[in-house]
């Protein structure tokens, strides 16, 4: 990985150039749909509190408030400090929405109408405004007002349940999946709505409901047998939920082995010599297959313990069955395919010396996509931001004087 004073793409406009956005989020559900669109070309304008993005201080760090999390879900991003509980600051906030195409916030609902901060009051300074609330559950039910975070749609959701089924108790997933399924669904509304918006020059509100979110990412394949009315069958689709779904045991690691279709599992029958299980009725379609998953996964366990990961990878390779090393996070910086693509890259961030960051997996040939703009300093373009939505250099000071806004404090550069 070689190191690069400015990345590929910095200076490269990208698919969403020229569209802004107003972002009031903050954890990981909206700070990473952001940062999707920010990669895209998106002017992703950071609206923190005094405090700032509690992700700020998670993980190491080499200055405070600058962590590993908050440097890689706020890149492309600038950042300014209002406090909204002042009526200048709110103020403020709303000078900057009159100039955004959208505004995008998961704060939930009641602190916003107390914040008087809703779709109705953004409207009226900007009528062709996209309006977007991630919030943890729709406006219409029960639990609309309920405090949602990964942990908690994880498991009403249904996705801990599942998790379950392996070791007999619920468990979390080992990433925040309900933040950054959610950010990426909100992401999706938003491009769709911003063409919207261009085709036909009207602005909207858009709901992005984490709980719903998660449950129609879950339920994809989990709605199975109730799929139909009256039902014909349990909800959940046995084979990713199978006990012997997981990495086999080798006689010195650990591999992914999937022989999926027809001819691949006939291939692994042969190749573990097990070809009278290839006239086996139980096992001739990937209908029956799958009502038989633990008999083949446990097969599969069974054989894949005789060898070390070098041997079997080799003759699976020769076979033609999907087959890969359990990697670790820690390995993946290393990992052959990724040093190829470049996906790591050795970038320096202004105050926060030598980084690695990851590039988009997204590649587009006319509009690139990646990092334009590091991850910003609390505050750090406050003075700036002001001075483009109109205000001179007095109001921006009164504005400072008077503690309605602040401005970073400079750090001393990290080689």
């Amino acid at each position: 990985m070689a190191a690069h004073g400015a990345p590929h793409s910095m200076h490269s406009p990208g698919p969403l150039d020229g569209v802004r956005i107003v972002d009031l989020t903050s954890v990981l559900l909206g700070p990473y749909c952001t940062v999707l669109l920010g990669d895209m070309g998106a002017d992703v304008i950071k609206v923190e509190s005094f405090d700032g993005d509690s992700t700020r201080g998670v993980g190491p760090a080499r200055h405070p408030g600058m962590s590993g999390v908050f440097l890689g879900v706020n890149r492309n991003k600038r950042s300014i400090a209002i406090d909204l509980k002042r009526p200048e600051g709110r103020t403020v906030l709303l000078d900057l929405v009159k100039g955004a195409d959208v505004f995008v916030t998961n704060v939930r609902r009641k602190p916003l109408q107390r914040l008087g901060l809703e779709y109705p009051e953004m409207a009226a300074v900007h009528s062709s405004l996209i309006y977007c609330n991630a919030a943890g559950y729709g406006a219409d039910g029960p639990c609309a007002d309920d405090p949602a975070f990964d942990d908690i749609i994880q498991a009403h959701s249904g996705l801990a349940a599942l998790q379950g089924c392996f070791n007999g108790q619920p468990q979390y997933v080992a990433t925040v999946m309900a933040d950054k399924g959610a950010g990426l669904m909100v992401a999706l509304a938003l491009t769709a709505a911003i063409r919207h918006r261009d085709r036909t020059g009207r602005g909207q509100q858009v709901d992005v409901p984490m709980f719903e979110t998660l449950v129609s990412f879950n339920m994809v394949e989990h709605l199975y047998g109730r799929t139909f009315v009256p039902p014909i069958g349990e909800a959940v689709y046995p084979r990713p939920v199978s006990k012997y779904r997981r990495p086999y045991k080798t006689t010195d690691g650990y591999l992914s082995v999937l022989p999926y279709n027809d001819g691949q599992w006939l291939r692994f029958f042969a190749m573990v010599g097990r070809e009278d299980l290839s006239a086996d009725p139980r096992f001739a379609t990937l209908a029956q297959r799958t009502v038989h998953t633990d008999m083949l996964y446990a097969l599969i366990d069974e054989v894949m313990a005789t060898r070390s990961s070098a041997d079997w990878l080799s003759l699976l390779r020769r076979h033609d069955i999907p087959a890969v090393e359990v990697r670790h996070p820690n390995d993946l910086p290393d990992d052959p395919h990724l040093k190829a693509t470049g996906f790591f890259e050795q970038v320096k961030h202004p105050s926060e010396g030598a980084m690695l960051a990851m590039r988009s997996p997204i590649r587009m040939s006319d509009s690139p996509v990646g990092l334009r703009r590091h991850a910003p300093r609390l505050g750090e373009h406050t003075r700036a931001i002001l001075s483009e939505i109109g205000y001179g250099d007095d109001e921006c000071g009164a504005l400072l004087e008077g503690d309605v806004v602040r401005e970073a404090v400079a750090e001393e550069t990290t080689p």
